[in-house]
This record gives structure tokens, C-alpha cells and sequence, in this order.
């Protein structure tokens, strides 16, 4: 009985080390099927942004090289990026067209030459025939002054005359009121109308005298300014001026063209410097602007860049930053200009004055502005940062009782951003200190699914 009650025994710790022993087996069986996760904790942070923008180099200041328009190039001696020195060749024009176009300025010059000597010489006909007029007008004035000054004179001869006869006739009435001598009624009437008679006489003269120098004084100033009307200038006319300074620009334009001719066509550089911009080109007319243009070597160069609307959130005028030219040392540098471009709006540019001697037209670089924002307590990596549907939320272990005993599982957990850089988010949500965030796992994870922690 009791060897029997010890095989009972003995059988019951067997069968328990084995159920034992399935239960672990089964458990590491279950165990290596969940995903593996690594956790994190939230950090309190500085969210640094740094954002990098391409660019290129070029002049600070472009000066012109300007030829006479007109020109066919034949050969080009320079191209953009080309550095030349003054006195070095720039470009070839046609002789054979050079010619021509010098020929073809000559014959303007002789047409508006002959349109100069017809005005000339229609001027001098015209001063002719001004002198006739003034002499022929002097010449009528003068013999309307001796008529008038006669009818004037005739006039103030009547008037005298008048005068004279009235104080005759005066004097013979005295004489007859003095004569005790015997005078009838009409003999007195007829005296006294007589008298009155010569009265009007005088008084008619006098009129008549009057109007006479009225009259030659109006004649003779209608005359007078007949000859002021000839003598006057006459309207100013800016032909004459306008075919000379036409002939003297073509003149000007020719002496230049027999210049280049005795150059053999060769346009050289007037100074030094990088050609910039090149507008001819060989088959080409020279245009009536700029042939190229040339870096001025006394202005310091300066790097152009692009920044999207996100990028000038992080970046100010006169901020510092860091410039990386062609692949050489950072400098330090300043952003000296930053507006908005008006062809291509929500886009900025910014310019960066360099340092004399540094970089060259063309260098492409690498301009990197940082700049720290505030203090967050709740920062975590991006790498534990989900988004779906305009929705930010993190992944956490927790732990709960299961079959097999304690295991952890996954919570979902909803959280806002508040400011972020290309490594880490500053949230907001129902994280804690302790929170363990999942930020790697081995298989993809969801809300309340099982999981293993890493070691």
C-alpha cells in the first residue's frame, strides 16, 4: 500500500514538472510570436531648428560693356564664367558689314547734309526778299508822312485863312459902329450874318484840321507797324538745329566704326573682371544695350539663395549663420537682405554679403541657419510619433494581468504638436514621466495588442 501511495507520489511530481515544464515551453513559444519593442521616456528639451538652403555665388556689383549697336559678330573670344583682364579680347565683328555700315552712314550723312544747304539757302532768299519788303515799306512810309503832313498843312491853311476873314470882317463892323454916318436895319442884319457865317467857317476848319492830324496820326502808325511786322522775328523753327545734331551723332557713330575698322574688328575689355552675362552671340547684331556684362572687382561678392514659406519661419534679417562654399570650412556670415519675391509669391530670397576675396561668380554653397526655440518638458523622438487623419498619437507599454501570467500591452495615446525639428517633437497629451514609449518594434504593433519589452 504504501509502495503504492509512493508511485502515486512520485507520478504527481512528474506530472507537475511536466505541466510545469509545458507551460513554460508553451509560454516561450507565445513570447517569441509578440512583437519586440524598444521604449523611451519623454525629455525635457531645446527644439533647435536648422534649415540648409542651396545657392549660388555671383557679383556684388555688374558692370556694362557697351559697343555701338549694329554690329555683326564673326568670333567670340569670351563666355560666361571667363575671367579677363583689361585690354584682352572680347569679340570679332565683320569688316565686310563694318563697311557697309559705314558706307550706308555716309550716304545719311549727304542726304541730311542736302536738306541743311536747302534751308540754308531758303533762308537766304528769304532774308532777300525781307530786306525788299522792309525797303518798300520804309519807302511807303515815308511818302504817306510827306502826303499827310500836306493835308495837315492844307488844313491849318484853312483855318488861318478862316481866322484871318472873321478878323476882317470884325474890324469893318467897328469901323461902320463907329461912322456917325446913317446905317439901315439890313445893312446891320447882313453883317451880322455874314459874321456868323465866317464863325462857322473857322469852326468848320478847325474841325476839318483836327481830323487831318487824327487821321495822319493813325495812318502813319498803321504804316509804322507794317515795317515793325517786317522787322519782326519770325517763329523759331528747330529744323536746321535737328539735321545738324542728327549729322553729328552719325559723324560721332562713324568715327567710332573707323576705329574698330583700324582695330581690324577686335572689341577688347575696358577693365578687368568675370564675364557674368554674355548677350551676342556669333552670326549676331550687337544690341543697342549692354554686349556683357563684367564682375566688379572692387565689390566683394554675395550668395544668392531660395527659402520656401516654412523656411523663413526659422530665418530673419540680419541673423547669423553658416555658409559652406563648393565643399570647403564653414564661415560665418550674416543674412544682409531677405524680402519676398513679388514673380513667384510665398518664395524669399536671401543675400549674403561675403567677405572680400571669398568665393567667385558661380560657387554653388550651402547656407545653414539654427536657431533655438523655447524649453519643452514633453519631447520625444519622431520615431515614436504616428499621424493618421490629421491625428498625432504615440504608442505605450503598460502592464495587465494575462492567461500566462503579467504581461504588456499596447495603449494608443492621442497627443498635440506643439513645435518640432527633423529628430524631435514637443507634444502635448497624457504622457508621464514613466510612460514607456514604443519608438522600434520588430512587427507592427496596435491598440491593446500584446508585446515583448527589449532587454
Amino acid at each position: 500500500m504504501e509502495k503504492r501511495k509512493k508511485r502515486i507520489a512520485t507520478g504527481l511530481v512528474f506530472f507537475l514538472i511536466f505541466m510545469w515544464g509545458c507551460t513554460l515551453v508553451s509560454k516561450s513559444i507565445y513570447a517569441s510570436k509578440l512583437p519586440m519593442v524598444t521604449t523611451t521616456r519623454i525629455e525635457s528639451k531645446y527644439i533647435e531648428h536648422t534649415v540648409e538652403m542651396e545657392g549660388i555665388v555671383e557679383a556684388g556689383a555688374k558692370l556694362p560693356v557697351v559697343v555701338l549697336s549694329g554690329l555683326r559678330v564673326e568670333e567670340l573670344a569670351v563666355h560666361v564664367g571667363d575671367r579677363v583682364e583689361e585690354g584682352d579680347l572680347l569679340f570679332t565683328v565683320d569688316l565686310e558689314d563694318l563697311q557697309e555700315i559705314l558706307a550706308e552712314h555716309e550716304t545719311a550723312v549727304q542726304k541730311v547734309q542736302l536738306q541743311i544747304d536747302a534751308i540754308l539757302q531758303n533762308r537766304e532768299l528769304a532774308e532777300a526778299q525781307k530786306a525788299l519788303e522792309e525797303a518798300r515799306a520804309r519807302e511807303d512810309y515815308d511818302a504817306l508822312a510827306r502826303y499827310q503832313d500836306t493835308l495837315v498843312g492844307r488844313a491849318a491853311e484853312e483855318v488861318a485863312q478862316a481866322e484871318e476873314d472873321l478878323e476882317e470882317l470884325q474890324e469893318e463892323n467897328i469901323e461902320h459902329e463907329n461912322d456917325d454916318g446913317p446905317e439901315t436895319e439890313e445893312e446891320r442884319e447882313a453883317r451880322l450874318q455874314e459874321e456868323e457865317r465866317l464863325k462857322r467857317q473857322l469852326q468848320d476848319a478847325a474841325y476839318a484840321e483836327a481830323d487831318a492830324k487824327w487821321n495822319r496820326e493813325n495812318t502813319m502808325k498803321d504804316a509804322g507797324r507794317k515795317v515793325e511786322d517786317i522787322l519782326s522775328e519770325e517763329d523759331v523753327d528747330a529744323t536746321l538745329s535737328v539735321y545738324r545734331t542728327e549729322v553729328n551723332s552719325i559723324r560721332e557713330k562713324m568715327a567710332v566704326y573707323q576705329e574698330i575698322l583700324q582695330q581690324e574688328g577686335k572689341i577688347t575689355a575696358d577693365r578687368s573682371g568675370m564675364v557674368t552675362d554674355l548677350y551676342v552671340e556669333v552670326g549676331g547684331r550687337v544690341p543697342d544695350t549692354a554686349s556683357l556684362l563684367l564682375a566688379d572687382d572692387e565689390v566683394s561678392c554675395q550668395f544668392r539663395t531660395t527659402l520656401t514659406k516654412e523656411q523663413k519661419s526659422y530665418v530673419n534679417l540680419n541673423d547669423d549663420a553658416k555658409l559652406e562654399l563648393d565643399g570647403k570650412k564653414p564661415i560665418n556670415v550674416t543674412i544682409d537682405y531677405l524680402a519676398e519675391n513679388e514673380s513667384a509669391p510665398g518664395t524669399f530670397t536671401a543675400l549674403v554679403q561675403l567677405p572680400e576675396e571669398t568665393g567667385m561668380p558661380g560657387l554653388s554653397g550651402v547656407l545653414k541657419c539654427s536657431k533655438t526655440g523655447e524649453k519643452h518638458f514633453s519631447c520625444i523622438s519622431l520615431l515614436a510619433l504616428h499621424s493618421q487623419n490629421d491625428r498625432n498619437f504615440v504608442y505605450v507599454v503598460n502592464e495587465r494581468e494575462g492567461i500566462l501570467g503579467l504581461e504588456y500591452y499596447v495603449e494608443e495615446i492621442n497627443v498635440s504638436v506643439k513645435d518640432k525639428n527633423d529628430q524631435w517633437a514637443a507634444v502635448e497629451g497624457a504622457l508621464t514621466e514613466d510612460s514607456r514609449i514604443i519608438i522600434s518594434s520588430t512587427k507592427e504593433v496596435e491598440q491593446g495588442g500584446v508585446v515583448r519589452l527589449a532587454e
